[in-house]
């Protein structure tokens, strides 16, 4: 199996339980379960764009977020957030399943004004801040459905409310 080929198998599996995770966001954008915590809105519109960054990251050597070019999604509903995520990873995937292995040596950076946030090869930043970054804010928006009462849905196996 290619490098590419794995990466493929654990994309389309990330994307499916994420897509089962953003369906059951409730209309609730302004709800936090804590002072410090991120709006619900805000975390899954987040989550759903995602994808949209890991472009980016296949196909630029950088992304410098004060340049405007990568605008945050607006929360409207679960079914938008499920839109934009399900047309955001079918790009990503096309771009990952073209993408030349040489291409996952070379620097990327993610900068903020010139400084950066980032910088490191392309692989890595494919792994921490894209893929990483979307398991990790799944998981978080798994526990505001908890704290909603809404079913979290299986992931890596069964969870109290899926078997």
């Amino acid at each position: 199996m290619t490098l590419r080929d794995a990466l493929l198998l654990e994309l389309d599996r990330e994307t499916a339980i994420t897509r089962k995770t953003l369906e059951r966001v409730p209309q609730q954008p302004d709800y936090k379960p804590h002072p410090r915590s991120m709006p619900l809105g805000r975390l899954a519109a987040l989550v759903a764009q995602l994808p949209e960054f890991g472009s980016i990251l296949l196909t630029g050597p950088q992304l410098d977020f004060s340049s405007g070019s990568f605008k945050p999604l607006p929360f409207e509903s679960a079914e938008q957030l499920v839109g934009a995520f399900e047309a955001g990873s079918a790009e990503v995937r096309q771009k990952l399943s073209t993408i030349p292995d040489e291409a996952w040596s070379q620097n990327w950076k993610l900068l903020y004004q010139g400084h950066a946030l980032f910088d490191g090869t392309r692989f890595l930043a494919y792994r921490e801040m894209f893929l990483n970054h979307l398991v990790h804010h799944r998981a978080q928006l798994g526990v505001y459905l908890r704290l909603n009462d809404i079913a979290v849905p299986s992931i890596y196996g069964p969870s109290a409310d899926e078997s």
